[in-house]
């Protein structure tokens, strides 16, 4: 397993509720495979993963770097052609 750069840090914690997965996932969406984001929160995004899980199967990764209470900070990378074992 190969762990994604982090190439981009995206905080929403000052940006407004509806505004942040569209910001997210299109910074997700310009990354380049094995590049990866930094999502910078003010509570746990586990909705955020279920829509990833819904959204790109096991073409992502998802890696917890900080769990609150006050920040959450979250790796997620590009990972094209994963097979979902490493990464599920």
């Amino acid at each position: 397993m190969t762990t994604a750069t982090i190439d981009i840090t995206v905080d929403v914690r000052t940006i407004a509720p509806r505004d942040r997965h569209p910001l997210i996932f299109g910074t997700f969406s310009g990354l380049a495979q094995d590049e990866a984001l930094l999502l910078v929160n003010d509570h746990d995004p586990k909705p955020l993963y279920y829509q990833f899980q819904a959204e790109h199967g096991g073409k992502f990764s998802w890696d917890y770097l900080e769990e609150g209470p006050d920040v959450w900070r979250v790796r997620i990378g590009q990972v094209t052609g994963c097979c979902s074992v490493c990464h599920p």
